[in-house]
């Protein structure tokens, strides 16, 4: 990692939103490829946290940034602290952790993703379905991913989080309520 960089904790609240693909141009740009397809937090968060690939630890590295914006299938961003290619070459392999409490305000009946997993499922019935493991974008719609035990052994299932099968979700109770069926 660059020695010109503020060496820092990562937040509490941390949440890895991309990883630094590569300089972009001459002057001190880096592509970024969002984990997401909304990648707003990277936009609305003006200090990012760097950790190299597969570090394990709480410790990154602070990255005041500029400018970040779209461009064609990546985003590029800018950072003071980034004064030329061979420094942006240097961020390439780079994770980006953002804190969740710079995240944009979601709208009514709309969730960050890292907001839902780990939350319970139950049916209207009060059966546990499960709990969220992980979210598939699937086309159309996004799809919950839920990890349950039954008879000692992990069950996967899977619901569609769409109006028509979710009927609430709870953030502060941790739970999720679904016109499911388990055996679905």
């Amino acid at each position: 990692m660059l020695p010109t960089l503020e060496a820092a904790e990562l937040p509490a609240d941390a949440i890895e939103v991309a990883r630094i693909a590569d300089a972009w141009g001459i002057k001190g740009w880096f592509k970024v490829l969002p984990h997401s397809a909304s990648p707003e937090a990277l936009f609305s968060s003006k200090r990012w946290f760097l950790q190299p690939p597969g570090a394990k630890t709480a410790s990154a590295f602070r990255l005041a940034i500029r400018e970040a914006k779209e461009h064609s299938d990546c985003i590029v961003a800018s950072s003071e602290d980034v004064a030329d290619r061979n420094a942006a070459e240097a961020l390439r392999g780079a994770r980006v952790f953002v804190p969740r409490s710079s995240f944009p305000t979601a709208a009514e009946d709309e969730y960050y993703w890292v907001d839902l997993i780990g939350l319970s499922v139950v049916n209207r019935e009060g059966i546990v379905l499960g709990t969220v493991r992980e979210l598939l974008a699937t086309g159309p719609q996004t799809t919950l991913v839920l990890e349950a035990q039954e008879d000692g052994k992990p069950v996967e299932r899977m619901v569609p989080f769409v109006s028509a099968f979710v009927d609430k979700v709870d953030l502060p109770g941790r739970l999720i309520t679904v016109d499911w069926q388990p055996d679905y």
